[in-house]
């Protein structure tokens, strides 16, 4: 290359730079912002909702669905006929598409009603008849879609018509038709089909009358022929009431009417899912839900997001306009009596991982977020009086923090059959007891879960009736009350109850060594090891030696239903907020290895038991109060659990997310929230502006240091030529 070529290069390089640097100023001088924004540009002000999910439903029928994450989707789009008051405390159903609460009617043994003044001994089954409010529709769907004489369009595909669908949007014809009495009782048939293997199944057969007959009858019947079949307990009085009829007097079962599980299937449904070209193309029940509430699902794509859409068929539901007493001034009420839903979409998407998540939701483009263990130092700080608040940096974003204590409870289990942890001994309870103070919970709840949980005084978390705070509340056996608080004994207390149960500084008297237990977990990996190393400093304060059994989740349930089990960790979540579905846990009826329930440490007291069967079909009542803190007192004696802790619920929502009350009975939230789209607008600019400020000042550094010595390199050039 000549110098005269080489001097022009550098001459059109200069060139390029100059040109770079000029465009650059103007770009500086224009407002670009948002560069990183994840989602359309026309979608900026539209009223979408975003929230995300980690990993899709398994189950989208309500007859098989049973956890939260498959919960946060069809409870949006079913409707059972009750649901619990958004805003009111303690919780209280109220119809949904009823009209109002069920009408129940008493019977005797010889199918006589009962007049007022019986006895519960005197109650042979109950009525519930249930009347739905009429002119509620389903979504549009193919299932309905007819022809001009009535016949159904796509409940007979063939196989040239199956191969041109991919998605259920691709079927031409969305057609609609009423909800009906007949829909709520032929889904009470498909939680009786064994092909279906509802959760609950076995559950109703202890109480709907005719349940467990319609199961065994119909077990080799298709689904798409339940509606030919009667069941004895249940059936349609008309077009708009049907009735249950349950055995004895079971008033939970009101609680499960607010369940998806009760939601209404229009036997279409079934029809047009059970074709097997549709199965092949994952077209099913399961991948796309069919119901009357405020949203059906649009898109179900659970590599990317899923979109939930206004059900243009909704019935009028308007927001409440009454709650508790500070509802008002929290602005709980400023859209009372407004129809809902105000949300037009909501979007969920993909996040496997909290960091990708948590920085999205900082800069907007979540409404609102958990928070994880990361995150959470740089959210939430406590007081001095170990009250949560948001960090500075969180309330200048005008960041909302909701924290509810969960009407749930985990919890260290005593297998009751083990010789040494169980029994009814004075020994073993007061090892038990000692264990129980030992065990420091508000130092767990400390360490491994940044605050967030309350440590439990007895069976029943705070929101389920009979449930007392205070002194009243507190656990006598394990803690004091100590200027206004209760407060853990001292470790001094629970070694002398380990001597006065014959292990003096924990040491085995048959043995003349340490004692020793066996702690069943099935936490293996390198992140539990902290917590079970807590544990064994836990137990090494009474002298004891503690022995960690981890295993995969199979051996360990196996281990629990055998009874080899000695120490492990269990938990529950309320299914409805009554005692009984916390009681219940500690009934002898329901031990697990003798019966298979749910009494997970086999623990059995006759007094107990007695007062349980007394109290679970109680109406709530000065008395069933009474009966529930002596059956408390029972347990804190004999001390079968370690009442561990209650977890408390931490959520972060952003100003523009409106009506946000903690309701951890209601699933179906979302038609009460409502966004507000233009400050959610003006804010993301603000915190996602592009700033170009930095590269400018950079490039124009590089060219002042470049350019003089280019001058230079083409002076000596030009003397060269000459």
């Amino acid at each position: 290359m000549t110098p005269l070529m080489m001097s022009s290069i550098l001459s059109v390089k200069i060139s390029r730079i100059s040109v770079f640097v000029v465009l650059a100023t103007l770009v500086y001088g224009c407002n670009l912002s948002q560069l990183n924004n994840p989602y359309r540009e026309k979608d900026e002000s539209a009223n979408i909702l975003y929230s995300y999910f980690s990993e899709r439903p398994k189950h989208l029928d309500p007859a098989k669905a049973y956890s939260s994450n498959e919960y946060s989707f069809i409870a949006q789009i079913y409707e059972p006929p009750y649901q619990y008051h958004y805003l009111k405390r303690p919780y209280q159903l109220v119809p949904l598409t009823a009209k109002s609460m069920p009408r129940i009617y008493y019977y005797d043994q010889r199918g006589r009603r009962l007049a007022k003044g019986f006895s519960a001994a005197d109650i042979a089954y109950s009525d519930y008849v249930i009347e739905i409010s009429p002119g509620i529709m389903y979504q549009p769907h193919p299932a309905f879609s007819q022809n001009e004489e009535g016949r159904y369009l796509y409940h007979d595909l063939t196989n040239t018509q199956i191969a041109r669908i991919e998605k259920l949007s691709d079927f031409s014809i969305h057609a609609s038709r009423e909800l009906t009495a007949e829909d709520y009782v032929y889904q009470i048939k498909r939680l009786a089909h064994p092909k279906v293997q509802s959760p609950i199944a076995e559950i109703m057969k202890q109480h709907i009358e005719g349940f467990a007959e319609f199961s065994r009858q119909v077990a080799q019947v298709g689904l798409v022929d339940l509606k030919n079949y009667p069941i004895s307990g249940v059936e349609a009085l008309d077009r708009y009431r049907y009735k249950v009829r349950i055995k004895g007097k079971y008033p939970q079962f009101r609680f499960w009417l607010a369940m998806p599980f009760f939601a209404p299937m229009p036997w279409e449904a079934d029809v047009f899912y059970q074709q097997s070209g549709l199965k092949k193309k994952n077209i099913t029940l399961d991948w796309y839900p069919i119901g009357t509430g405020p949203y059906f699902l649009e898109e179900n794509n659970p590599n990317r997001r899923m979109v939930l859409r206004r059900n243009p068929n909704f019935h009028d539901e308007f927001y409440p306009a009454e709650g508790e007493e500070f509802d008002k001034d929290s602005g709980l009420l400023d859209d009372a009596g407004k129809k809902l839903p105000f949300i037009e979409k909501v979007m969920f998407m993909l996040e496997k991982e909290t960091i990708p998540y948590w920085n999205k939701f900082l800069q907007g483009y979540y409404d609102a977020s958990g928070i994880s263990s990361d995150s959470f130092d740089q959210a939430v700080q406590f007081t001095g009086g170990s009250d949560a608040k948001l960090t500075p940096a969180m309330l200048k974003k005008g960041i909302q923090l909701q924290t509810a204590v969960t009407t749930s409870i985990f919890y260290m289990g005593f297998n009751m059959l083990d010789q040494v942890i169980g029994g009814d001994s004075e020994r073993a309870r007061k090892l038990r007891l000692a264990i129980s103070i030992a065990i420091d919970y508000e130092e767990y709840i400390a360490i491994f879960m940044n605050g967030r949980g309350l440590a439990a005084q007895g069976v029943l978390p705070p929101g389920i009736y009979g449930y007392e705070s205070g002194q009243a509340g507190m656990n006598p056996y394990v803690y004091e009350w100590v200027e206004g608080q209760a407060k853990r004994k001292g470790i001094i207390v629970a070694r002398q109850l380990m001597e006065e149960a014959g292990y003096p500084m924990g040491v085995d008297p048959q043995t003349g060594e340490a004692l020793v237990l066996y702690f069943d977990t099935t936490s293996v990996s390198v992140d539990d090891r902290p917590r079970m190393n807590w544990f064994r400093k836990q137990f090494e304060k009474l002298g004891i030696k503690l022995i960690i059994r981890a295993t995969d989740y199979n051996r360990f349930q196996e281990k629990m239903r055998n009874g080899d089990g000695q120490l492990f960790l269990w938990g529950w979540n309320a299914d409805y907020p009554d005692p009984e579905n916390f009681f219940f846990l500690l009934y002898g009826p329901n031990g697990k290895v003798k019966h298979g329930g749910e009494n997970a440490v086999n623990y059995h007291n006759d007094k107990y038991d007695r007062l349980f069967e007394k109290m679970r079909n109680m109406d709530d009542g000065p008395v069933r109060y009474r009966i529930i803190q002596k059956m408390q007192e029972i347990l804190r004696h004999d001390a079968p659990w370690v009442f561990g802790l209650y977890p408390k619920d931490f959520a972060l929502y952003h100003s523009w997310y409106k009506n946000i009350k903690p309701n951890l009975m209601a699933n179906n939230r979302l038609k009460y929230t409502r966004i507000d789209a233009e400050e959610r607008l003006q804010k993301r600019k603000q915190w996602n502006h592009a700033e170009f400020g930095p590269l400018i000042i950079v490039a124009v550094v590089i060219v002042s240091l470049i350019f003089p010595a280019l001058v230079a390199y083409r002076r000596r050039l030009r003397e060269r030529l000459q």
